[in-house]
């Protein structure tokens, strides 16, 4: 699927790539939709299990508590670089972003969410939203980038991103530096 659209591979063209024969392919395949979405299957059950991995074996799960090491999922994506590639670059596979979007929404609803939602003015479906789509895109960002950071660095920045307070975020709206305390900051 990187040199050639899903629609335009054979059954030939599989077998000659995995120096298999058709008949084994038959042995094991209907189709070639058959075959993708196995691998399709493969790729999220190892996604939930990096996404889980941190919190896996453990009674309480502290998010300011994480470190690089326990975080798998930037893993994952590397492990599976090619695929996330051809996901994020083609449109090979209509809507698959949505669907790993929506796997990572309902992990967040279900699995760490509903531990603890001590604030009671957050709604946990908007909330899995956000946190969902804004992990998919830290992905997409490092796929579309090339992987040019390691695992372990985006690993580092998910954690800066999860500890970063919002509430002293100053926009500066003008092209003049802004003061703060005794600093003056300019990001243009």
């Amino acid at each position: 699927m990187e040199k050639k659209n899903f629609r335009t591979i054979t059954i030939t063209d599989i077998v000659t790539l995995a120096d298999l024969n058709r008949g084994t392919f038959y042995k094991h395949y209907q189709t070639k939709e058959e075959l993708l979405n196995e691998l399709i299957d493969d790729v999220l059950e190892d996604l939930i299990k990096a996404y889980k991995d941190p919190y896996l074996h453990t009674d309480k799960f502290i998010v300011s508590e994480l470190t690089t090491s326990s975080i798998k999922i930037f893993e994952h994506v590397v492990s599976y670089s090619n695929f996330y590639t051809i996901i994020v670059n083609s449109n090979v596979l209509p809507g698959f972003q949505n669907k790993i979007c929506d796997i990572l929404k309902e992990l967040t609803k279900q699995d760490l969410v509903a531990v603890n939602n001590t604030n009671n003015n957050i709604n946990i479906e908007l909330f899995s939203s956000y946190t969902a789509y804004a992990l998919f895109g830290l992905i997409m960002e490092w796929v579309k980038g090339g992987f040019k950071y390691t695992a372990n660095h985006m690993a580092e920045q998910l954690i800066q991103i999860l500890s970063f307070n919002s509430h002293n975020v100053v926009i500066n709206t003008s092209n003049k530096p802004i003061e703060l305390g005794s600093t003056p900051v300019n990001r243009n």
